[in-house]
């Protein structure tokens, strides 16, 4: 038995990759905000449901509690919960939006990453592997999304530290940076997207499932072997020369 707890499983990417697990025999814990649309994500699959709220501590807590409880285990843990947070200027954004952006994109990541790494390295078989979403804007941002964009560049200074301090205890951490999976939270992408030169222009975008392939490619991996950072994009978005 492999548990697998996917966060953000109510929409959107979560979802695609928690139905892909679930296809792929795992034991799959759904999180999120809405126990309506995780029910939804689960269908007649099985899947643990729990309604959670990653940036507080302990909803987070009861999240893990409820996963042990269910399976004594945790081997995989895929950080997906995320938000857009405030977009405009610096000075334009308020204190409490971008706030309310970093508690749920950084600290509820390593909220349930504190959670699952506690399991991990005291279960037997000892360790696991944790996957955070970090998005293309761990890499470079764009206009007007300073909130969103610090957190993801913070995503990828959690996963390193995460991979070397799991080193002694068979946990691994990769990260996967996404550019324009076609989602209806990216629906607006394909219509128009705000260029770094002012300009508002579509962009490509691709099938989600190709996301969920590659995270299933990271999490089967034994132990020994880690993908430390993969990049998954429509081919001609504007990501490589943005700007």
């Amino acid at each position: 038995m492999t548990v697998a707890v996917v966060t953000g499983a109510g929409s959107g990417l979560g979802r695609v990759i928690a139905r892909a697990m679930l296809d792929d025999g795992y034991q799959v814990a759904l999180a999120g905000r809405r126990a309506s649309a995780l029910a939804e994500t689960a269908g007649e699959s099985g899947a643990l449901v729990v309604p959670a709220d990653v940036a507080d501590p302990d909803s987070v807590t009861a999240l893990f509690d409820q996963v042990t409880a269910a399976w004594g285990r945790v081997d995989v843990l895929v950080n997906n919960a995320g938000v857009f947070g405030p977009a405009g200027l610096p000075d334009e954004i308020p204190v409490d939006a971008w706030q309310s952006c970093v508690d749920t994109n950084l600290t509820g990541a390593f909220l349930c990453a504190r959670a699952a790494f506690g399991v991990m390295r005291r279960q037997d078989p000892r360790g696991g592997r944790i996957i955070n979403n970090g998005s293309i804007s761990a890499h470079s941002p764009r206009p007007g999304s300073i909130a969103y964009t610090a957190t993801k560049h913070a995503m990828t200074g959690l996963t390193k530290s995460l991979s070397l301090d799991g080193r002694p205890f068979g946990i691994a951490c990769g990260q996967i940076d996404i550019g324009n999976a076609a989602t209806d939270l990216t629906a607006g992408i394909a219509t128009g997207a705000r260029q770094a030169d002012g300009s508002v222009r579509p962009e490509p975008t691709f099938d989600a499932s190709h996301v969920a392939d590659a995270v299933r490619y990271m999490a089967g991996l034994p132990l020994e072997a880690n993908v430390q950072f993969l990049s998954v994009t429509a081919t001609t978005m504007p990501f490589i020369g943005r700007g």
